[in-house]
């Protein structure tokens, strides 16, 4: 009988494995050393932010504040950290609606930004941006942009510009988690790439886009790793840290200042409040939101690390009692404010080249 020919093993034949070039990768960031002078300025300016977004929310349930209104409270180490370290005058910024704790960062004055807020004449963008369009070329601040995911693009526009003009600069363009599912996202990444422009795209993932979870939103939750398929390495950065955010801001910037085109970092964040002051956030429970509050708010780390320093109780007291005046000051300013001739409607609409 003859013998029945043998069966190839299946496992012999593997399919051909395309051959990856060895990409550099950035350096694996540490924690920005902690120093008393350094965590004293993140300290203040973190708790300047949280201050000022509280005094907002009260402004706004007064009704003095109208349209919407979205808060940084929670994120505030985002936005200090990796400001604190480019290059006031020489970078820019850009971002979305959340937008009053990167003003602030950018080193605006208080009472401006809260003059915008009001819809006052005084106001950075004299009172016709409000809280989510807020705009400053002089502080390198580009905004505050309302459509979801727009300022990603506007961003890589910026990071052109930079490296068109050859002035060294560099741009953080700010996004959220919802935002990074935007297909804007993605054609801004394949350009920047492309042209190795020296942006660092930084997704703020507060874990909620509105009102849905980011990991139900998100086929890959892993926001960091979302620029892989356009070679733009990602990091992911723990959010809530000012010192890791710093840390990370540093590899980040040297990678993007020496020509290696851009950078992704994902910053693992929290909000505390809805996502707008019309939101109730009903979506999740207040143990939750309390349990991010006890184990990892960022303003609380900061004065855990500052006690640890040798700063007293009472230091700490008097500097919040010192943020707090600016804050009520700033709050009167706007108030007492006029508001914008009806003029203003037809200014700031064109420009004009000579």
């Amino acid at each position: 009988m003859a013998k029945s020919p043998a069966k190839k093993n299946s496992s012999s034949k593997k399919a051909a494995v395309p051959a990856t070039p060895n990409r550099e990768r950035p350096n694996t960031p540490e924690r920005f050393p902690l120093d008393k002078e350094s965590m004293m300025a993140f300290y203040r300016e973190m708790l300047l932010i949280r201050r000022f977004e509280e005094k907002a929310g009260q402004l706004y349930g007064l009704g003095l504040i109208g349209g919407f209104c979205h808060l940084y409270i929670g994120q505030e180490a985002v936005v200090v950290g990796l400001q604190s370290a480019i290059e006031p005058g020489k970078d820019s910024v850009i971002t979305g609606y959340r937008d009053h704790g990167h003003m602030l960062a950018c080193g605006i004055d208080p009472n401006i930004v809260m003059a915008e807020l009001t819809g006052r004449e005084a106001g950075i963008s004299r009172g016709k941006g409000g809280s989510m369009h807020m705009f400053s070329v002089e502080h390198g601040f580009y905004g505050g942009h309302g459509i979801v995911g727009a300022q990603v693009s506007l961003g890589a526009g910026l990071a052109f510009g930079h490296k068109y003009k050859e002035d060294g600069g560099i741009c953080l363009s700010y996004f959220g988690d919802g935002a990074a599912n935007q297909g804007q996202v993605y054609e801004s990444f394949n350009m920047a790439e492309l042209w190795k422009l020296p942006v660092i795209f930084v997704i703020e993932n507060n874990q909620y886009a509105m009102g849905t979870s980011v990991n139900r939103a998100s086929s890959e939750d892993q926001l960091y790793k979302r620029g892989e398929s356009f070679r733009i390495p990602g990091l992911q950065v723990d959010g809530m840290d000012v010192l890791a955010v710093r840390g990370a801001a540093e590899v980040a910037i040297d990678w993007v200042r020496s020509g290696k085109g851009p950078i992704l970092l994902e910053m693992k964040t929290y909000r505390y409040r809805g996502h707008s002051m019309s939101d109730p956030a009903k979506y999740r429970s207040r143990d939750e939101v309390q349990e991010v509050r006890e184990k990892s708010d960022p303003i609380e780390q900061a004065k855990t690390e500052l006690m640890s320093l040798g700063v007293k109780e009472e230091e700490l007291k008097a500097i919040d009692k010192e943020i707090r005046k600016i804050v009520s000051e700033s709050a009167d300013f706007a108030e007492t404010s006029p508001e914008p001739d009806a003029k203003e409607l037809y200014t700031d609409i064109t420009v004009e080249q000579y």
